[in-house]
């Protein structure tokens, strides 16, 4: 299996970030896919490679799943926030104001011209700090992701985008939960392009992948299912529901399994075979596994019981697809540990492939 890790990862590193109603320090941090990077070079499963695309490659996939004043905003962020006070190069902007569309007449097909009010318009969360370096990490992480894809379409059993800030939380026209490009949608989309007529994207992190779902809800070519914690009580709050279906086109093509906070392996592995029956009903000619981790039982801001032990099972049960699948590295908080869980989940998968 290749592993295309992100080299600019370092260039997002987030000061703190707004958690529950107080600063804290940032949970999302550069050790995470440091602690990956070491336990794949103590259990190698292929080759690490940082990824090689042409840049007129790379803008026409971020353009494929994210809108093009989002990215201009993104692109353009950092320098903004700077001109509007010199401070602000030595701490990070997190959004202050929100219009809340759709709701009370707010806004937002037209932009303020005001750099907070900007912000806040394509953030849905204040605890996703955009750093001096965050467009610049997201875009590798890009590269990253269109790269396993590639590999995938061209015969690879299987490939790996290694990679931080994460991407599942982030949709069309909007960054929160730590996340500002969407890799696994990336992923799909990009395997779409090169023949494969429907993937499915089986995302197994605690937290529901709304940004995945709000950009594939509409359409009948990519199923979505994500297993997360019941969004009655666990970020990001507001989708995630088992009756989200999927609407005009995509009627039918999304599959929210919400599961209670305190969940061990056995009931969530039934809801893993749940899904990948969907999968396999829906004919999946290739499959993208947002991989989070922070189902496990020590992460600071989840709710399930996973034990270490239980990744290796959930990889071999994904393998058990026979499909091609891209995997993309998302959450994962108990840092000391998600090496080892996510290295567990690969070697699953490839024992059984």
């Amino acid at each position: 299996m290749k592993t295309f890790h992100n080299p600019d990862h370092l260039l997002h590193a987030g000061r703190q970030e707004m958690f529950r109603g107080r600063m804290v320090d940032c949970h999302e941090v550069p050790a995470r896919l440091d602690f990956v990077m070491q336990a794949l070079e103590q259990r190698p499963l292929g080759d690490r490679l940082v990824p090689a695309v042409l840049d007129a490659d790379l803008d026409a996939a971020l353009a494929s799943v994210h809108s093009g004043r989002y990215l201009d905003f993104l692109k353009g962020a950092w320098a903004e926030w700077v001109a509007m006070d010199p401070f602000n190069a030595d701490r990070d902007a997190l959004p202050s104001i929100w219009p809340m569309p759709n709701r009370h007449g707010f806004r937002t097909d037209v932009l303020p011209e005001n750099f907070a009010a900007r912000l806040g318009a394509f953030a849905f969360d204040s605890g996703s700090p955009l750093t001096r370096g965050t467009w610049a990490a997201a875009r590798m992480g890009a590269a990253c992701a269109l790269a396993a894809a590639q590999s995938v379409a061209a015969g690879a059993r299987s490939a790996f985008a290694l990679t931080r800030p994460p991407g599942h939380h982030a949709g069309p026209d909007f960054f929160g939960g730590y996340c500002f490009i969407n890799n696994a949608a990336i992923a799909a989309q990009a395997l779409r392009s090169r023949g494969f007529e429907r993937v499915a994207v089986l995302d197994i992190d605690y937290h529901h992948g709304n940004g995945t779902q709000t950009i594939f809800y509409e359409r009948p070519d990519v199923l979505t299912v994500s297993i997360h914690g019941d969004p009655l009580t666990e970020y990001p709050f507001y989708l995630g529901h088992a009756d989200e279906r999927g609407a005009d086109f995509g009627e039918g093509f999304n599959l929210n399994l919400p599961l209670a906070r305190g969940t061990g392996f056995m009931p969530w592995i039934k809801a893993l075979d749940q899904a990948l029956d969907a999968a396999h009903t829906f004919k999946a000619q290739a499959l993208v596994v947002p991989m989070g981790l922070d189902t496990f039982e020590g992460d600071p801001i989840s709710g399930f019981t996973l034990k270490s032990g239980d990744y290796t099972t959930i990889g071999r049960r994904l393998a058990d697809a026979d499909l091609p699948t891209v995997f993309t590295f998302e959450g994962g908080y108990a840092v000391n540990e998600v090496g080892t869980n996510a290295v567990n989940l690969l070697q699953g998968f490839q024992m059984a492939a």
